[in-house]
Protein backbone atom coordinates (compact mmCIF):
# COMPACT_ATOMS: atom_id res chain seq x y z
CA UNK A 1 0.00 0.00 0.00
CA UNK A 2 0.98 3.36 -1.07
CA UNK A 3 1.18 5.89 2.38
CA UNK A 4 1.93 9.33 2.13
CA UNK A 5 2.96 11.81 5.08
CA UNK A 6 2.08 14.88 4.38
CA UNK A 7 3.55 17.98 6.58
CA UNK A 8 1.26 21.19 5.89
CA UNK A 9 1.65 25.05 6.30
CA UNK A 10 -0.99 27.70 6.08
CA UNK A 11 1.29 29.38 3.53
CA UNK A 12 3.69 27.59 1.47
CA UNK A 13 6.68 28.96 0.24
CA UNK A 14 10.26 27.76 -1.04
CA UNK A 15 11.65 28.70 2.74
CA UNK A 16 8.42 26.75 4.30
CA UNK A 17 7.24 24.37 1.61
CA UNK A 18 4.30 21.75 2.11
CA UNK A 19 6.43 18.49 2.97
CA UNK A 20 5.44 14.79 1.10
CA UNK A 21 7.01 11.52 2.75
CA UNK A 22 6.38 8.73 0.25
CA UNK A 23 6.45 5.35 1.73
CA UNK A 24 4.92 1.90 1.31
CA UNK A 25 3.22 -0.84 3.68
CA UNK A 26 3.89 -4.29 3.19
CA UNK A 27 2.20 -6.21 5.80
CA UNK A 28 3.25 -4.16 9.44
CA UNK A 29 7.00 -3.17 7.64
CA UNK A 30 6.74 0.60 6.99
CA UNK A 31 9.11 1.76 4.57
CA UNK A 32 10.40 5.69 3.67
CA UNK A 33 11.08 6.45 0.40
CA UNK A 34 11.01 9.71 -1.62
CA UNK A 35 10.60 13.59 -0.20
CA UNK A 36 8.90 15.84 -2.00
CA UNK A 37 8.42 19.66 -0.78
CA UNK A 38 5.84 21.47 -2.36
CA UNK A 39 6.23 25.34 -2.70
CA UNK A 40 2.19 26.24 -3.67
CA UNK A 41 -1.03 24.97 -2.92
CA UNK A 42 -1.38 23.84 -6.45
CA UNK A 43 1.30 21.14 -6.34
CA UNK A 44 -0.74 19.80 -3.26
CA UNK A 45 -4.18 19.61 -5.07
CA UNK A 46 -2.78 17.63 -8.04
CA UNK A 47 -1.09 15.10 -5.45
CA UNK A 48 -4.57 14.47 -4.11
CA UNK A 49 -5.70 13.62 -7.30
CA UNK A 50 -2.95 11.31 -7.92
CA UNK A 51 -4.88 8.09 -8.75
CA UNK A 52 -4.47 5.43 -5.57
CA UNK A 53 -4.56 3.41 -4.34
CA UNK A 54 -3.17 5.37 -1.27
CA UNK A 55 -3.72 6.64 2.39
CA UNK A 56 -2.57 10.13 3.58
CA UNK A 57 -2.18 11.37 6.83
CA UNK A 58 -2.32 15.21 6.36
CA UNK A 59 -1.24 17.24 9.62
CA UNK A 60 -3.97 19.96 9.79
CA UNK A 61 -7.08 20.36 11.63
CA UNK A 62 -9.78 18.95 9.30
CA UNK A 63 -12.68 20.31 11.47
CA UNK A 64 -13.59 22.18 14.45
CA UNK A 65 -15.56 22.12 17.53
CA UNK A 66 -18.82 20.95 17.58
CA UNK A 67 -19.23 23.81 20.13
CA UNK A 68 -17.94 26.12 17.94
CA UNK A 69 -19.80 25.57 15.05
CA UNK A 70 -23.23 25.41 17.40
CA UNK A 71 -22.69 28.57 19.15
CA UNK A 72 -21.53 30.78 15.98
CA UNK A 73 -24.22 29.84 13.97
CA UNK A 74 -22.49 27.84 10.96
CA UNK A 75 -24.10 24.93 8.96
CA UNK A 76 -24.14 22.20 11.45
CA UNK A 77 -22.77 19.08 8.71
CA UNK A 78 -19.11 18.92 7.88
CA UNK A 79 -19.07 19.65 4.12
CA UNK A 80 -21.55 22.62 4.49
CA UNK A 81 -19.54 24.50 7.02
CA UNK A 82 -16.44 23.80 5.01
CA UNK A 83 -17.92 25.53 2.20
CA UNK A 84 -19.10 28.22 4.03
CA UNK A 85 -15.41 28.75 5.38
CA UNK A 86 -14.09 28.46 1.63
CA UNK A 87 -16.82 31.05 0.92
CA UNK A 88 -15.38 34.08 2.93
CA UNK A 89 -11.58 35.19 2.09
CA UNK A 90 -8.69 34.23 4.34
CA UNK A 91 -9.17 38.24 6.03
CA UNK A 92 -12.98 37.23 7.05
CA UNK A 93 -12.16 34.08 8.16
CA UNK A 94 -10.12 35.34 10.56
CA UNK A 95 -11.92 38.57 11.20
CA UNK A 96 -14.99 36.08 12.21
CA UNK A 97 -12.88 34.18 14.28
CA UNK A 98 -11.50 37.18 15.98
CA UNK A 99 -15.22 38.34 16.42
CA UNK A 100 -16.10 35.26 18.09
CA UNK A 101 -13.55 35.33 20.63
CA UNK A 102 -14.26 39.06 21.21
CA UNK A 103 -17.77 38.04 22.34
CA UNK A 104 -16.76 34.96 24.74
CA UNK A 105 -15.08 35.08 28.72
CA UNK A 106 -11.66 34.75 29.58
CA UNK A 107 -10.93 30.72 29.01
CA UNK A 108 -13.75 30.34 27.25
CA UNK A 109 -12.86 31.73 23.94
CA UNK A 110 -11.52 28.68 21.92
CA UNK A 111 -12.98 25.47 21.47
CA UNK A 112 -11.36 21.87 21.21
CA UNK A 113 -12.76 19.19 19.98
CA UNK A 114 -13.07 15.70 21.65
CA UNK A 115 -10.19 14.67 19.55
CA UNK A 116 -8.22 17.81 20.60
CA UNK A 117 -8.62 17.10 24.41
CA UNK A 118 -7.55 13.44 23.78
CA UNK A 119 -4.18 13.73 21.87
CA UNK A 120 -3.17 17.18 23.77
CA UNK A 121 -3.71 19.64 20.67
CA UNK A 122 -4.69 23.03 20.42
CA UNK A 123 -8.29 24.76 19.05
CA UNK A 124 -8.34 24.57 15.66
CA UNK A 125 -9.82 28.27 15.93
CA UNK A 126 -6.19 29.43 16.85
CA UNK A 127 -5.06 31.83 14.58
CA UNK A 128 -1.76 33.00 16.23
CA UNK A 129 1.50 31.29 17.05
CA UNK A 130 1.30 27.83 15.35
CA UNK A 131 -1.79 29.30 13.10
CA UNK A 132 -3.70 25.75 12.68
CA UNK A 133 -7.09 27.43 12.17
CA UNK A 134 -6.39 29.09 8.85
CA UNK A 135 -4.68 25.40 8.01
CA UNK A 136 -7.73 24.57 8.16
CA UNK A 137 -9.20 27.22 6.40
CA UNK A 138 -6.72 26.26 3.66
CA UNK A 139 -6.55 22.77 3.97
CA UNK A 140 -10.15 21.34 4.47
CA UNK A 141 -11.98 22.91 1.03
CA UNK A 142 -9.16 21.64 -0.83
CA UNK A 143 -10.03 18.25 0.70
CA UNK A 144 -14.01 18.78 -0.06
CA UNK A 145 -12.90 19.74 -3.60
CA UNK A 146 -10.52 16.70 -4.28
CA UNK A 147 -13.41 14.33 -4.09
CA UNK A 148 -11.10 11.92 -1.68
CA UNK A 149 -12.29 9.68 1.21
CA UNK A 150 -11.94 11.09 4.28
CA UNK A 151 -13.75 7.96 6.60
CA UNK A 152 -16.41 9.08 8.74
CA UNK A 153 -16.57 12.58 7.43
CA UNK A 154 -16.29 12.05 3.46
CA UNK A 155 -17.44 9.24 1.15
CA UNK A 156 -15.08 10.13 -2.24
CA UNK A 157 -13.00 7.91 -4.04
CA UNK A 158 -12.29 4.71 -2.09
CA UNK A 159 -8.98 4.13 -3.53
CA UNK A 160 -7.78 8.07 -1.92
CA UNK A 161 -8.20 8.04 1.24
CA UNK A 162 -7.12 11.12 3.60
CA UNK A 163 -6.82 10.59 7.39
CA UNK A 164 -6.15 13.61 10.21
CA UNK A 165 -2.68 13.52 11.49
CA UNK A 166 -1.02 15.18 14.62
CA UNK A 167 2.46 14.23 15.00
CA UNK A 168 2.68 15.67 18.30
CA UNK A 169 1.12 12.67 20.03
CA UNK A 170 3.16 10.30 18.28
CA UNK A 171 6.45 12.28 19.26
CA UNK A 172 5.08 12.91 22.76
CA UNK A 173 4.99 8.98 23.40
CA UNK A 174 8.38 8.64 22.67
CA UNK A 175 10.42 11.68 24.11
CA UNK A 176 8.20 13.28 26.15
CA UNK A 177 8.15 17.29 26.25
CA UNK A 178 11.60 18.04 24.79
CA UNK A 179 11.82 20.08 21.87
CA UNK A 180 12.52 18.53 18.43
CA UNK A 181 12.06 21.50 15.55
CA UNK A 182 12.31 24.82 15.16
CA UNK A 183 11.70 27.41 12.29
CA UNK A 184 13.36 30.46 13.35
CA UNK A 185 17.03 29.94 12.59
CA UNK A 186 18.39 31.94 15.73
CA UNK A 187 15.87 29.43 18.32
CA UNK A 188 17.40 26.23 16.39
CA UNK A 189 19.71 24.20 18.88
CA UNK A 190 21.74 21.45 19.21
CA UNK A 191 19.89 19.90 21.55
CA UNK A 192 16.33 19.66 18.95
CA UNK A 193 19.32 17.86 16.55
CA UNK A 194 19.49 15.33 19.23
CA UNK A 195 16.10 14.73 20.24
CA UNK A 196 15.07 14.49 16.60
CA UNK A 197 17.71 11.60 16.37
CA UNK A 198 16.46 9.96 19.54
CA UNK A 199 12.70 10.35 17.72
CA UNK A 200 13.87 8.55 14.67
CA UNK A 201 15.89 5.70 16.82
CA UNK A 202 13.15 5.10 18.88
CA UNK A 203 10.68 4.78 15.86
CA UNK A 204 12.91 2.22 14.00
CA UNK A 205 14.31 0.42 17.27
CA UNK A 206 10.25 -0.81 17.48
CA UNK A 207 9.43 1.27 20.17
CA UNK A 208 6.06 1.65 18.05
CA UNK A 209 5.36 -2.06 17.23
CA UNK A 210 3.00 -2.73 20.60
CA UNK A 211 1.45 0.69 20.31
CA UNK A 212 0.96 0.72 16.23
CA UNK A 213 1.55 -2.25 15.65
CA UNK A 214 4.16 -1.64 12.69
CA UNK A 215 7.84 -1.68 12.05
CA UNK A 216 9.63 1.37 10.52
CA UNK A 217 12.45 1.86 8.29
CA UNK A 218 13.36 5.41 7.60
CA UNK A 219 16.79 7.30 6.81
CA UNK A 220 18.84 9.47 9.09
CA UNK A 221 18.61 12.37 6.55
CA UNK A 222 14.82 12.87 8.19
CA UNK A 223 16.24 14.39 11.21
CA UNK A 224 18.82 17.16 8.76
CA UNK A 225 15.75 19.13 9.12
CA UNK A 226 16.01 21.54 11.78
CA UNK A 227 12.30 22.64 11.24
CA UNK A 228 11.14 19.29 12.04
CA UNK A 229 8.91 19.16 8.65
CA UNK A 230 10.63 16.28 7.04
CA UNK A 231 10.57 14.27 10.08
CA UNK A 232 6.84 15.51 11.08
CA UNK A 233 5.92 13.76 7.53
CA UNK A 234 7.22 10.44 8.71
CA UNK A 235 5.14 10.85 11.82
CA UNK A 236 2.24 11.36 9.82
CA UNK A 237 3.01 8.54 7.57
CA UNK A 238 3.07 6.03 10.43
CA UNK A 239 -0.55 7.39 11.74
CA UNK A 240 -1.94 6.29 8.14
CA UNK A 241 -0.38 2.90 7.86
CA UNK A 242 -1.94 2.30 11.54
CA UNK A 243 -5.42 3.66 10.48
CA UNK A 244 -4.91 1.66 7.15
CA UNK A 245 -3.78 -1.28 9.36
CA UNK A 246 -6.71 -1.06 12.11
CA UNK A 247 -9.50 -1.01 9.23
CA UNK A 248 -10.50 2.42 10.02
CA UNK A 249 -10.39 3.82 6.34
CA UNK A 250 -12.73 0.87 5.40
CA UNK A 251 -15.74 2.77 7.42
CA UNK A 252 -15.42 -0.49 10.31
CA UNK A 253 -16.06 2.66 13.30
CA UNK A 254 -18.45 4.39 11.68
CA UNK A 255 -19.83 5.54 15.28
CA UNK A 256 -16.72 6.44 17.45
CA UNK A 257 -16.60 9.58 16.04
CA UNK A 258 -18.13 13.18 15.94
CA UNK A 259 -19.25 13.67 12.12
CA UNK A 260 -18.99 17.68 12.62
CA UNK A 261 -15.75 17.33 14.41
CA UNK A 262 -13.51 14.40 12.53
CA UNK A 263 -10.71 12.91 14.08
CA UNK A 264 -7.20 12.03 14.69
CA UNK A 265 -5.54 8.99 13.19
CA UNK A 266 -3.53 7.95 16.20
CA UNK A 267 -4.71 5.28 18.46
CA UNK A 268 -4.25 7.34 22.00
CA UNK A 269 -6.80 9.88 21.10
CA UNK A 270 -8.97 7.45 18.72
CA UNK A 271 -9.45 5.22 22.14
CA UNK A 272 -10.27 8.07 23.99
CA UNK A 273 -12.49 8.87 22.02
CA UNK A 274 -14.47 5.82 21.41
CA UNK A 275 -15.52 6.19 25.42
CA UNK A 276 -16.82 9.18 25.00
CA UNK A 277 -20.43 9.88 26.17
CA UNK A 278 -23.25 8.72 24.37
CA UNK A 279 -24.26 12.66 23.68
CA UNK A 280 -20.88 12.51 21.42
CA UNK A 281 -21.99 9.94 19.67
CA UNK A 282 -25.38 11.36 18.27
CA UNK A 283 -25.22 12.32 14.74
CA UNK A 284 -27.09 14.60 12.47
Amino acid sequence: MNVFGIDFTSRPTRRKPISSLHCTLEEDVLCAGDLEEWTDFTAFELALQRPGPWIAGIDFPFGQARRFIETIGWPRGWRDYIRHAQSLTRSEFREELNAYRRTRRSGDKEHRRQTDIAAGSVSPQKLYGVPVGLMFFEGAPRLVASNVTIPMLQYGDPKRIVVEAYPGVLARQLIGNRSYKQDTRKKQTPDQLTARLDLLDKIVNGRLHNRYGLEVKAQRELCEDPGGDHLDALLCAIQAAWAWQMGLAGFRAPNLVDPVEGWIADPLPFRSVSNASPKFLERD
